[in-house]
Order: C-alpha cells, then structure tokens, then sequence
C-alpha cells in the first residue's frame, strides 16, 4: 500500500478506526484512529499478530473468528465488545469483512467504534428519564391518597366533637367511602389479579363491544369507523381482558377528542392488521395481530410520551393515569406490548398480540 494513494489518505482520515491484517492475523496497516482506539503505535502494531493489541476480555476467541471469516467470506458484526487497552477497559463495536484486491494477498479489514460515550449517555438518559417517572409516580399517589384521607380526617374531627346519641351515620359513611376510594386505587393500581380465562376469542367482537360503548358515550359528538382484516385468526386470550385494554385506550381518545372544542369532526378509528415474522422485544413471532386505535385529537405532548404508560402519569389534570399502565400489564401477559405515536392532528396506539404463545408465561 503506497503511502501516496487517495485510499491511504482516506483511511488515515477517517475518525473509524481502521486496521487490516494478513490471511495469518498479522497487521500490515492501523489508521491513526485506530492507533488512538488501541493506544498503540503504527510502528509498534505492523508486523505483530492482531490479537496481541485487540484483547477480548469477554473470553471470545477472536482468531478464531476472524479464520472463519477467511475462510467462508462471511463479514461479521459484533456489539459492544469489552477489550483491554493497557490498564482500561473500553467497549466497542466492530465489524470484520473479506479485503480482496487483484495481485493482493486476501487479507481482513476490521471497523472498529468505540461505544463507551454513547453507552454512558444512554445510561445516563435511563436514569434521568426512570427518575422523573418516579417523582411522577409520588407525586400521583400523593395527590390520590391526599384527598380521601382529608375527607377521612375531618369525619372523624366531625365524630369525636359529636353529642352522645346524636346521629352520626353521615361521619361514618364519608370514613367508609373514602376508605374504599384508598382501598379502590390500590386495586387498580396492583391491576389485574385473577387468572385469565383462556378462550378462543375473536378481535373483532371486542373492538365491537368497546366500540357499541363509546358511541353511547360519544352521544353522536364523535365518530368512530372500522377498518378491519376479517381474515385474522382467532386468539386464545381472556374477552374480558382484552375489552377492558382496549377499553381504557379508546376511552382516552374519546376524551381527548371531546374535550378539545377546537377540534372538527372528532374521529377514532379502530384498525386491524396481521405482521408476520415480527419481533416483540427479542422474541419473533410467526404472526401477530395489530390492533390501532387512531383519533384525531390534539396529539400527546412529547414530554409526556416517553412515561404515558407508567402508572399515575396523565395528562388530564382529573385522570389518575392507570388506564395506559393497565391496558399495558393486560397485553404484557399475552406476550405483547402496546406502543404510541402521536403529533397534533393525529395519535396511534397499536396493540400487538402474537397469536401463538406460550401459555406458561401468562
């Protein structure tokens, strides 16, 4: 490689780190960004097996991988790798593909970045964003237990002043009412807890349910349309469970819409789709069932979007924000998850329910 070639001064000003070793894992070049990566000098790496510099500390056998790569032509990518530089870890990700050239030995090209700063941030952006869900959190529950345990205090301030034989039904009924208020939201916020009832259920006699309830309730001031793929299998899932996740969802769009005068021709729409080969967290699925519920409302404010589905966060200024989180847990037990993307003028909430599952995990 000439010192002179355009690729060279590429290479050498490239902020990726750059190294290429020989078809027996010897380097024969490291940009200077690799130098800086591996703290090695170029003088010092060329001529020296690669696996002396590029230390896994994860027990990965990197010659190993790297032959099978000369050996079968298959680049590889590998995440956040740990390697020992002098006396500091660092993390990186890299891959390694096949470098052919005509009247060239076959050798290896390796692209290497280092991810330390950007796993730092990520973490730190982790923390931030779970501790102000978690003051949203306490300052939710502290809202909600606050005022029936003034309502609870002054009954009984009312009782302990009240005459001998006097009545004082109207105390003991505010004391009981207000204790099944505290007793209620700690139920509601534990959510579901009886088993499902597995059945074979079909999609659509729940959206139609949850449906048939909101046009009562819209009393003719909103829209709501079917969009639907009646060629969607049945689930084996608990009715009840699903209407009521769905229930709280389209709730919501409901009051968004109702509660936004400005808004013209308030419209949900209740859209059913199939995804085949869809991956839910890292589990892929044969086929999953889609369910999006769309309104045309006001959007959701992107400061809120991140922790719309932790519990006690609302964006209501009277909504306790345990729909979302129970609607949530209700499909987190059929192995699916509910996502949100919002903008003012329209918001989606998509329910994803794989079709098979494993009932063991219910």
């Amino acid at each position: 490689m000439q010192d002179q070639t355009l690729p060279k001064r590429v290479l050498d000003n490239l902020s990726t780190a750059v190294v290429v070793v020989d078809a027996a894992l010897i380097v024969r070049y490291l940009n200077p960004s690799a130098e800086a990566l591996l703290a090695v000098s170029r003088a010092r790496a060329v001529g020296q097996p690669f696996t002396d510099c590029f230390i896994e500390i994860d027990g990965a056998d990197t010659a190993a991988s790297l032959r099978e790569t000369l050996a079968t032509s298959h680049p590889y990518t590998k995440r956040e790798a740990h390697l020992r530089v002098g006396i500091q870890e660092i993390t990186v990700d890299y891959t390694v593909g096949l470098l052919m050239a005509p009247g060239m030995p076959v050798s290896l090209l390796i692209e290497m970045e280092q991810m330390d700063r950007l796993l730092r941030i990520s973490r730190e952006e982790a923390i931030l964003a779970g501790h102000q869900a978690t003051r949203a959190l306490i300052r939710g529950v502290a809202h909600e237990i606050k005022n029936p345990l003034g309502g609870i205090r002054g009954a009984a301030q009312l009782l302990a002043r009240a005459q001998a034989g006097a009545d004082v039904s109207d105390y003991t009924n505010i004391i009981i009412e207000e204790t099944d208020r505290l007793r209620n939201l700690a139920d509601r916020m534990l959510g579901p807890r009886k088993l499902p009832e597995l059945q074979p259920v079909n999609i659509h006699e729940c959206l139609e349910r949850v449906r048939s309830l909101m046009l009562v309730e819209a009393g003719g001031r909103a829209q709501i349309r079917r969009d639907y793929d009646i060629s969607l299998p049945e689930l084996n899932a608990d009715p009840d469970q699903l209407i009521q996740a769905i229930l709280n969802i389209t709730g919501n769009a409901l009051q968004a819409l109702l509660e936004n005068p400005a808004q013209q021709e308030p419209c949900i729409v209740l859209r059913t789709r199939s995804l085949r080969q869809f991956t839910i967290g890292a589990t892929r699925h044969r086929l999953v069932i889609r369910v999006d519920i769309i309104d045309n409302g006001p959007g959701i404010p992107p400061a809120l979007l991140e922790t719309i589905f932790y519990p006690m966060v609302s964006g209501r200024a009277n909504g306790t924000g345990l729909g979302l989180s129970i609607a949530q847990d209700i499909v987190h037990q059929y192995q699916g998850l509910i996502e949100c993307e919002s903008r003012p003028g329209q918001t989606i909430f998509s329910i994803l329910l794989p079709v098979e599952q494993d009932n063991g995990r219910n």
